[in-house]
């Protein structure tokens, strides 16, 4: 069926044309980060708010590219980081600074999407980064900076003890 014309999606259809589970797509609607109209038992999603969402056009939205010009691609990198052993001080403040990161002003297209969870029994933390390659490499190699030796954010459970050297 062609895409042309198209002003309805069903979740189905959203996942496969972002490349996610349903459930994923679901969730959006039920956290309200993206539209949906219930029509009986399932959503629909309008052309409108897929794109709002994706900050790209829909398939077969919008006007025909120009003759000879190729159609623009949009790569989106999908990461989880998982930090084990960081004590919930530590962990708070990487959140702030990956949050605070992500939603600074840049020239990428489209804003990073970050959650942050911890999981104080285990004093594990996972940061889920969703946008642009280059810009997810950057926040990455930030995440990895900050997590290195000697800088007071090391891999140690109790964030008043003394850091722990491995030698």
């Amino acid at each position: 069926m062609s895409d042309e014309g198209r002003e309805l999606y069903s979740v189905g259809e959203v996942a496969e044309l972002l490349g996610l589970h349903v459930r994923t797509v679901r969730n959006y609607v039920r956290d309200g980060r993206l539209k949906a109209v219930r029509i009986g038992k399932q959503y629909r999603i309008s052309r409108a708010d897929f794109e709002a969402l994706t900050s790209r056009p829909a398939p077969g939205a919008g006007e025909p590219s120009p003759a000879g010009e190729a159609p623009r691609r949009h790569v989106e990198v999908s990461s989880i980081v998982q930090i084990d052993a960081i004590g919930p001080d530590a962990a708070n403040r990487l959140a702030n600074l990956v949050t605070a990161s992500a939603q600074s002003p840049r020239a990428a297209p489209a804003a990073l999407r970050v959650q942050t969870v911890y999981d104080k029994e285990r004093a594990r933390m996972k940061i889920v980064i969703l946008g642009d390659a280059a810009t997810t490499a950057d926040l990455l190699h930030l995440i990895d900076g900050v997590l290195g030796p000697g800088n007071g954010m090391g891999n140690h459970l109790d964030d008043r003890a003394e850091p722990v050297h491995r030698g």
